[in-house]
């Protein structure tokens, strides 16, 4: 997988109104919701996922943000987990998909990612390509698979 670059004084604004209207709120995760968080993820995504969450948990502020509506988790979406200054990980429920909390957890997490003074964002080991190049116009870092992720442990011999 690759990575790819994004510009942080080039984002769309960050507008959460839809997703309220809907009712589901996207924020920051709060310290008492780090280990039901982290079990979420462990049921719904990678092992190593959790790991990287745990890390972000860890960050002042929590370098992770939540879509939850009436008290159910629906997404997440971290930064500065894996290294500084990267995005993710991140996932939605597969029930919730397709209803832009995806789009809302990736900008809520840029925009504070700016805020905080980073001038420019690494989405590491990319799933969905065009997702980030519509949405945040984030492009391709060249030769960059395996990039950081080069001899990580997987759990399986290679």
């Amino acid at each position: 997988m690759t990575d790819m670059l994004v510009k942080l004084y080039k984002l769309p604004p960050l507008d959460l109104e839809a997703q309220r209207a809907s009712g589901v709120v996207v924020r920051r995760a709060m310290p008492a919701e780090k280990l039901l968080t982290l079990d979420w993820i462990g049921a719904h995504f990678y092992p190593a996922w959790v790991s990287e969450c745990d890390v972000a948990f860890s960050h002042v502020p929590i370098g992770c943000f939540l879509a939850v509506q009436n008290r159910t988790l629906l997404g997440f979406a971290c930064y500065d987990a894996t290294n500084r200054g990267c995005f993710g990980p991140t996932g939605v429920a597969e029930t919730a998909r397709g209803r832009g909390i995806g789009r809302a957890l990736l900008l809520a997490c840029l925009h504070d990612m700016r805020a905080q003074g980073y001038g420019y964002a690494i989405i590491a080991w990319i799933g969905p390509r065009e997702f980030y190049e519509k949405t945040v116009g984030a492009t391709v870092i060249e030769d960059s698979s395996p990039g950081v992720y080069d001899g990580v442990l997987t759990g399986q011999p290679e």
